[in-house]
């Protein structure tokens, strides 16, 4: 029974350690990306295994991968503008939009194993069908600079228009905010996490964890572990 007892007490504990110390839950409930941590951050050294055990908690949190892209998408939004804006009935980028673009090329080929999502939206003049393809050509405009920028038109996932259908500002007049394009982390390239180490995923660990998503130098050899 004493056994029994342990061995309760030991799962207890174990599966409230993972709900405490998973990567989604430390995010949400302490408003810090896990990504700006420095490894162990979190770990208190004076019990024996602790280290180990958070390690395995993060790889069960991350498991299906949502928990790394909802981290990676907060902080490209932390770390560049997501938005940019257009004029009343235009598709045309200016010098603002091209600015917030470069910045997010730049963020973008520091992460090449990621995949992003644009999309366009309109404010609420005119049709719901002429907005529907005003926001396509919008996103359309975007994707085209991103990749004039130096980004792989693989790696931009879809072009998506909600045209009128999300406004910032609901207002039927005229309204900038609401003339947008929004990019957005939407996966991996291909299925990095889970599927072993190799140079590019310990490059992507390497930024990420290690010196908090800065570009590395010098060409990292992809080496399948074996």
């Amino acid at each position: 029974m004493k056994n029994n007892v342990n061995f309760f007490l030991i799962s207890t504990v174990s599966v409230a350690s993972l709900a405490a110390c998973s990567p989604i839950s430390n995010t949400l409930n302490r408003g810090i990306s896990t990504l700006n941590w420095e490894a162990g951050k979190s770990i208190d050294e004076g019990n024996y295994g602790d280290p180990t055990l958070n390690n395995t908690l993060a790889q069960l949190a991350y498991a299906d991968q949502g928990g790394l892209i909802m981290d990676l998408s907060r902080k490209f939004e932390k770390d560049v503008p997501a938005m940019i804006n257009f004029e009343f009935n235009k598709a045309g980028l200016d010098a603002e939009a091209r600015k917030v673009l470069a910045q997010q090329a730049d963020w973008m080929r520091q992460f090449p194993q990621l995949r992003f999502k644009v999309y366009g939206h309109t404010d609420l003049v005119g049709s719901d069908a002429y907005n529907k393809r005003l926001g396509l050509r919008r996103a359309n405009a975007t994707v085209a600079y991103l990749v004039s920028r130096g980004v792989s038109i693989d790696r931009l996932e879809a072009v998506v228009s909600q045209g009128e259908t999300q406004p910032l500002i609901v207002t039927e007049g005229r309204e900038r905010r609401n003339r947008r394009t929004v990019t957005e982390v939407s996966g991996f390239a291909r299925g990095y996490v889970g599927e072993g180490m190799d140079g590019k995923y310990a490059n992507l660990v390497y930024q990420t964890y290690i010196i908090g998503g800065a570009p590395t130098t010098g060409t990292i050899t992809s080496v399948k572990a074996r």
